[in-house]
C-alpha cells in the first residue's frame, strides 16, 4: 500500500518537494478535496524573488514530476513573463508568483475554506 492517499497528494507531495530544492518561499498547500465545487484537488502556492526564481522552480517541478511521476503538465500559463507561472495537472494545480503578484491575487482568500499545510 502506497504511503500516499491518492495520486493527487502523491503528484503534489512531489511538487512540494521540487519548490523546496530550489529554495521557494511562503509554500501553502491547500487541500480542497472536501470543498464543493473545487476545481482540483490541491492548489499549491510559493513564491519566487525573481523571474529568474519563478523559472528555475518551474523547471525543477517540471523535471521531477516527468521523472518521479511521468507526468506532464495538462496546460502551463505565464511562463513567458516570469512574474507568475501556472501549471496544471488537472488535479493539482500550482502557482508560482513573485510576492507583488501573489498579494495581488490572494488566491488562498479564495479557498479560505481549505484545509492548509504550510512548508
Amino acid at each position: 500500500m502506497s504511503k500516499y492517499k491518492s495520486n493527487s497528494e502523491q503528484l503534489a507531495l512531489s511538487v512540494v518537494n521540487a519548490i523546496q530544492e530550489k529554495k521557494g518561499e511562503n509554500i501553502k498547500l491547500l487541500d480542497l478535496r472536501d470543498l464543493d465545487k473545487s476545481v482540483s484537488d490541491f492548489f499549491i502556492i510559493c513564491e519566487a524573488q525573481s523571474s529568474t526564481q519563478v523559472n528555475a522552480i518551474f523547471e525543477s517541478i517540471d523535471e521531477n514530476v516527468k521523472k518521479e511521476l511521468d507526468e506532464d503538465p495538462f496546460q502551463i500559463e505565464g511562463k513567458e513573463a516570469g512574474i507568475w507561472i501556472l501549471m496544471d495537472y488537472v488535479d493539482v494545480v500550482v502557482h508560482i508568483f513573485q510576492p507583488e503578484a501573489r498579494e495581488f491575487y490572494r488566491l488562498e482568500a479564495l479557498w479560505a475554506d481549505a484545509k492548509v499545510r504550510n512548508f
